[in-house]
Parts: structure tokens; sequence; C-alpha cells
């Protein structure tokens, strides 16, 4: 699952409100891992670099670019609409992001 959202250079919650949507975030990723279905996860920083062809190097993420990726899990789901299940209720879907579910192709050694 891949968490997408709108850059928001005006967001300023509270502390109050920042802790409301940590534990928002606990609760829903607890749930999934509550069934064994979590496998791994990371936030993301707004910070970063891409390499293009020919080591041309730009610094990301794209200033057009009007979403960002904040972060990801990795589920454990028998197909993807087990996966989008277990998206249902994720945190930001309630400011307007969404969640891009895609499956792990598996590389063979």
């Amino acid at each position: 699952m891949i968490f997408r959202s709108e850059i928001n250079e005006s967001f300023g919650p509270t502390p109050e409100q920042m802790q409301g949507n940590i534990q928002h975030w606990m609760d829903w990723m607890g749930g999934i891992a509550a069934q064994g279905k979590m496998a791994s996860g990371n936030r993301l920083s707004f910070e970063g670099k891409i390499l293009k062809p020919n080591n041309v190097i730009a610094d990301g993420p794209y200033a057009e670019v009007k979403e960002i990726i904040g972060g990801y899990i990795v589920v454990k789901a028998i197909n993807i609409d087990e996966a989008m299940t277990l998206a249902e209720g994720c945190p930001i879907l309630s400011h307007g992001g969404n969640v891009e579910v895609r499956s792990i192709v598996a590389v063979n050694s």
C-alpha cells in the first residue's frame, strides 16, 4: 500500500491534532498487525533526489507534481481484493489522500 496525498503548504496542525492523527495511524496499522497481515512499512520524507538517464540528478519530488508519496506498508494478503479490504479505514482517506494497492513481483534468482 502506497499512501499518496496532495501537498498542502498551509497544513499546520496543533500538537493535539498531530497526536490524534498519529494515534489513528497506529490504531489502523495495529488492526492489520493483529490479523497477522503486517509485513513492514515506513514513512517517507518529503526530500529526495531523482537519478535520470545520463547521470542527470534532479531534486525531488518534482515541484510540478501535486501529489506526494508519504509512506508505504507491505501487507500479507491472499490477493489484491483482500489488500483493498485491509486498506479500508486508512487515515489518509480522511484527509483527501488515497491508498494505492499493488502486488510485489517476486524475483527468482
